[in-house]
């Protein structure tokens, strides 16, 4: 954990993530608009020059950071509630993503490997791949959110009731609300904190696929489970747990930017 992150831990709550559960939709957004922006900050910084003219022109005049967060912001309109259970999928425990029974409506594995595939393949409308591209932005800090790959258990921790610093809570609502902002609500700090990968890790995150972002999403779900007897979880609980929280958007923040170098600029494919 970069050496900030280890002396400025203050305490607030505000938006982290929803979990991942086919057929749960969740009322609030998912890793938030600060998680979310994270990610976008981050990638801006791992894109080539080429890609990162090319992502501009297409976003107009919308931020890379703000293109995070439109997935979210139009899921609840009639134009693209079809689009309403691409932000999660379920994968239970000893199973493979191969071997699920798949959601007729789409999940966010299969929608981000299409859309991606689509924008390589480069015959979208410019309304069409502006709005892929968004997705795809959007959906990649998605996967990376531990409970977004749900287990199809308990409606995405809703039911998992613990108590939270002191209050009643649910571990969606801890997960969703209670960890990011539980260090700082401003997405560009939090950006500058954690951006700080090794060429050696930016080559091997990149290389990774969809599926196996997901993969590794499922291996972290232990450590969001691990709850003690009494499910009174709080500092201890949080502090064991960011760096995975920080690991992951750091992870999806380069992942984006691989994705859309590879697109983008063919010098970097």
């Amino acid at each position: 954990m970069p050496m900030r992150l280890r002396f400025l831990l203050v305490a607030t709550s505000v938006s982290l993530l929803t979990l991942a559960l086919f057929g749960f939709r969740p009322g609030a957004v998912q890793w938030g608009r600060v998680g979310h922006s994270i990610t976008g900050a981050v990638a801006q910084q791992h894109l080539t020059d080429t890609a990162r003219a090319e992502v501009e022109r297409i976003l107009g005049d919308m931020s890379m950071v703000d293109a995070t967060t439109w997935m979210d912001r139009v899921r609840s309109t009639e134009a693209y509630a079809h689009t309403a259970d691409w932000h999660w999928v379920t994968v239970p425990s000893d199973t493979t993503y191969a071997e699920t029974t798949k959601n007729p409506n789409g999940d966010l594995i299969a929608e981000l490997e299409r859309m991606i595939a689509a924008l390589h393949e480069g015959d979208l409308s410019p309304e069409a791949e502006r709005e892929h591209l968004m997705m795809v932005i959007h959906m990649i800090g998605d996967v990376h959110q531990p409970l977004h790959v749900g287990t199809g258990t308990d409606r995405g921790g809703n039911d998992a009731l613990v108590e939270w610093m002191g209050e009643s809570s649910n571990l969606h609502r801890v997960w969703d609300t209670g960890m990011i902002v539980s260090w700082h609500d401003d997405y560009a700090v939090w950006a500058d904190a954690i951006n700080h990968p090794t060429d050696a890790q930016v080559e091997d995150w990149q290389r990774a696929t969809v599926r196996r972002w997901a993969e590794e999403s499922m291996d972290y779900r232990e450590a969001v489970y691990d709850l003690p007897a009494d499910r009174r979880i709080g500092w201890t609980y949080r502090n064991e747990r960011l760096p995975m929280v920080e690991k992951r958007l750091l992870q999806a923040g380069v992942r984006i930017a691989g994705v859309l170098n590879a697109i983008y600029d063919a010098s970097d494919a």
